[in-house]
């Protein structure tokens, strides 16, 4: 994909803004953006209520909510040719699905997190099509971070659960560590900051030691009968066990969902 490629934004949320933001970066487009609800969009850009009533995108990206998304297709009906990609970042919504409304058009499935938003997303994509319609794909969601080809797409629904809300989990793990420091005595204000700066610091040394198993990094902080040590006996027990109960229950709302 070159970087005059028109590419058509079909919902411009959270997750939309942030594919839009880090694409403008880079250079590629033009995009158009259509989505009559558009938010905080970036300076120059201006949202449509509809697709333009003439000319024809090479991509097509499609991110709106997953219960709305024939109403939001339909207008597209018709529009689109043979040589046009359509990508769906669409949690639940199946490729099979995709190619009855859009035939002949080449087919992906996207499944990026919100750390897209500042070039350090996960996205895990899936294609029945073949290494062109790959390619394309590659060079629209390279920039916003990782990416990995599904070789099944029921995965999508493990995917979701672990990358897709993952973040979420980690704020949450940011809560939890502030909440236990004002009970140990930290002032709330303290005890957010350390708690933020500590898990930001401790997933820049896990990207910069990107071959270091997880384990041998948590050993590096360890000493035997120390504090760390002491913390982990409770901790460990007790958060592999949670964290496969919170995987597995988003995973089946993921499977409700589609």
């Amino acid at each position: 994909m070159t970087g005059d490629s028109p590419i058509w934004l079909i919902g411009c949320g959270n997750m939309g803004g942030a594919l839009l933001r880090r694409w403008l970066e880079e250079g590629l487009g033009p995009v158009t953006v259509i989505d009559p609800a558009a938010r905080a969009l970036p300076p120059g850009i201006e949202a449509l209520p509809r697709p333009p009533a003439t000319g024809k995108p090479d991509i097509v990206v499609l991110a709106v909510k997953p219960q709305a998304w024939h109403q939001a297709v339909l207008p597209l009906a018709g529009r689109l040719g043979p040589l046009t990609l359509v990508i769906s970042v669409m949690a639940g919504v199946s490729t099979a699905d995709l190619a009855r409304l859009f035939p002949g058009a080449g087919i992906v499935r996207a499944m990026p997190n919100t750390p897209a938003a500042v070039g350090q997303g996960a996205t895990a994509l899936f294609t029945p099509d073949g290494d062109l319609v790959q390619g394309a794909a590659e060079a629209l969601f390279q920039p916003v971070g990782k990416t990995i080809w599904l070789s099944d797409e029921a995965q999508f629904d493990a995917v979701t659960a672990v990358s897709g809300s993952g973040p979420a989990y980690v704020f949450h793990v940011i809560e939890a560590l502030a909440a236990a420091g004002e009970a140990a005595g930290l002032d709330p204000a303290m005890a957010m900051l350390l708690a933020r700066q500590t898990l930001i610091g401790a997933a820049a040394l896990a990207a910069q030691d990107g071959t270091a198993p997880a384990a041998t990094l948590r050993e590096r902080v360890t000493s035997p009968g120390g504090t760390t040590a002491a913390g982990l006996s409770v901790l460990m027990p007790a958060l592999t066990p949670l964290l496969t109960e919170v995987v597995a229950a988003a995973a089946a709302r993921s499977r409700e969902l589609g």
